[in-house]
């Protein structure tokens, strides 16, 4: 019987690429350096902003040693200014944690995002649809360790195999399979179904509406 669902954030609960996309354009031109196209932001997204703005520099063939810290605290106090600057929830979202709730299963939001900004945008966009947010915090590693969702697990009283994990990138895959849970990789966010499947996803949806209905089959 499934009890608690825990979902990634970005790509999967909130579209944050064109949030993403200006925050490092906006870094990159204040450096003199040209924009890189949104779209490829969903493949230098997921691992947290440090690495992001690594492998940002990277793409623009920039030198890290000289840029790194520049650039990262640059867009550190940009995006802090305003996390949720042009997030929105995907469709079907709200819907499903809605009906999750009815169901009473818990809710909750393991992401790599900084903390603050993760409970932030869930606060904004979803508010009581999510019991549980924990974003990147010193101390815990990231995704795709499970400590994370062990810390979650104990907090909620609940086993991995009562829990589904919902996710759209090979790192969510490999948090998922890594903690022992049932691992649903969704095709609306960052990623494509060959990287889902290639790191091991139990199954790939296109909806959240499916999200529900596997957890009462299961």
């Amino acid at each position: 019987m499934i009890k608690a669902c825990i979902f990634d954030l970005d790509g999967t609960l909130l579209d944050t690429i064109p949030t993403i996309s200006y925050y490092c354009n906006l870094t990159l031109n204040e450096f003199g350096f040209e924009s890189i196209n949104p779209e490829e932001y969903k493949y230098l997204a997921g691992n947290g902003a440090k690495v992001l703005i690594e492998r940002m520099i990277d793409r623009v063939g920039a030198d890290k040693e000289e840029y790194f810290d520049k650039m990262f605290k640059f867009y550190n106090k940009a995006y802090d200014r305003d996390v949720s600057f042009n997030t929105k929830p995907y469709n079907g979202i709200p819907e499903l944690l809605g009906e999750l709730k009815t169901m009473n299963i818990t809710t909750c939001v393991l992401s790599n995002k900084p903390d603050f900004a993760a409970c932030e945008v869930i606060k904004r966009f979803l508010g009581n649809l999510i019991d549980i947010t924990h974003g990147g915090r010193d101390g815990v590693a990231l995704k795709p360790s499970t400590e994370g969702i062990d810390e979650i697990l104990a907090e909620i009283g609940v086993s991995a195999d009562e829990c589904l994990y919902i996710g759209d990138t090979s790192v969510d895959m490999q948090t998922g399979k890594n903690a022992g849970m049932y691992t649903i990789g969704v095709l609306w966010g960052f990623r494509k179904r060959d990287e889902l499947e290639e790191h091991g996803a139990d199954v790939i949806i296109s909806h959240p509406s499916e999200i529900a209905k596997i957890a009462k089959e299961r």
